[in-house]
């Protein structure tokens, strides 16, 4: 039989554009966010008989006036002063700050004004917040999944439309913002820390799986970083601009001791070292429960997030309901411990001491320390 060329051609052109929809689709969309989850609630529908048909404040007197009395310059000048211009921080004033693969916002205005921004730019984005606690300054988000990891093939995009509650990754992500007052007077520093989960299977019939922790991912921090500064009055480009640079690169180093105990060498002024260690605890699954920077001390508990994810999942459909019992793990279960940052000159070292102040001079404390040095050399 004679072959026709420019058929086969085409024909291998097809299953080759099919083969990477579906199989490779995530090569394309990998740079891509779609968080979706319950927290993108629908507007209450207010009963007919309960509406209050809204005031058209363009026909309002401005203060002072009266019928008949009123010029255009004292309208308008009324309307112009009851305009609230102080609700986001001023873009040209805001500022990434980076060391090594670490970076944090300052932006002008101080943490309570900023916090219910950051609240609405995390539920926009497509995440519960379950976890708030402004006097601390920490505010922490629900996993959840990425959706734009999913592969977009052609059955999924006719099935999923309809079922797409039967698509899922294999990842979860959830978010730590912490907010700090800056160094410079009226400004606050905005830290955005990742924690991840993969699944796994363990046994060889694939039946059962696992969540285990992965790492955290700097480039996703940098991404919500810089969709942040959006969300707070800064251009995309602007913002992108601000994203792009050089990093500096630094370095820390770990001394063991004769007895046991470890230090953590961190070549950084006490300020910029005591910032450093706040976000690696974020990134490493630890729970910061209180600081108190004059002593330069972290109170602080470990939390698996693995277990966290689990309990989480084993939750039935109606327990799911019940939205208003309380579902965070019980961390006074686990021990506590105090992160020591002592400024040295110019460089800072860092310890791992018990609960009671004493140093710490178990496995733990060394297993501490070299997580906390992953993320600071």
């Amino acid at each position: 039989m004679k072959r026709n060329p420019p058929l086969i051609s085409l024909m291998l052109v097809l299953l080759a554009t099919l083969s990477l929809s579906g199989c490779g689709g995530s090569l394309f969309e990998s740079k891509k966010i779609d968080y979706k989850s319950s927290a993108k609630l629908p507007p209450l529908e207010i009963p007919p008989d309960l509406t209050v048909p809204s005031r058209d404040e363009r026909y309002a007197l401005p203060d002072g006036a009266t019928r008949g009395s009123a010029t255009f310059s004292s309208y308008t000048g009324g309307q112009v002063r009851s305009t609230n211009t102080d609700v986001l921080p001023q873009s040209d004033k805001m500022r990434i700050e980076r060391s090594g693969t670490q970076r944090w916002l300052v932006v002008s205005g101080t943490p309570d004004r900023l916090w219910s921004s950051i609240k609405e730019f995390w539920i926009e984005t497509g995440f519960i917040v379950n976890v708030e606690k402004p006097e601390a300054g920490i505010m922490e988000t629900e996993w959840n999944e990425n959706r734009a990891k999913l592969p977009q093939d052609i059955v999924r995009g006719t099935l999923g439309k309809v079922f797409d509650s039967l698509y899922s990754t294999s990842e979860r992500d959830k978010f730590r913002t912490r907010l700090e007052k800056g160094a410079e007077a009226g400004t606050t520093e905005i830290y955005i820390s990742h924690r991840g989960l993969y699944e796994i299977y363990v046994n060889e019939g694939h039946s059962d799986t696992r969540w285990q922790p992965r790492a955290a991912d700097p480039e996703l921090e940098t991404e919500m970083l810089r969709r942040l500064m959006v969300r707070l009055g800064n251009t995309e480009a602007k913002a992108q601009s601000l994203i792009a640079g050089e990093q500096k690169q630094e370095r820390a180093k770990l001394k063991q001791s004769a007895d046991g105990s470890g230090t953590l060498e961190l070549q950084e002024a006490f300020d910029r070292a005591w910032r450093r260690v706040g976000l690696a605890l974020d990134r490493v699954g630890f729970t910061v429960e209180d600081r108190d920077r004059a002593q330069g001390l972290y109170f602080v508990r470990y939390i698996d997030l693995a277990s966290d994810y689990s309990k989480k999942e084993e939750k039935g459909f109606l327990s799911k309901l019940a939205f208003w019992n309380s579902s965070k793990p019980d961390i006074n279960q686990s021990p506590q411990y105090r992160i020591y940052v002592k400024s040295v000159g110019t460089s800072s070292t860092i310890q791992v001491l018990t609960r009671e102040g004493g140093v710490e001079k178990s496995d733990t404390s060394r297993k501490i320390l070299g997580l906390l040095l992953d993320q600071l050399k």
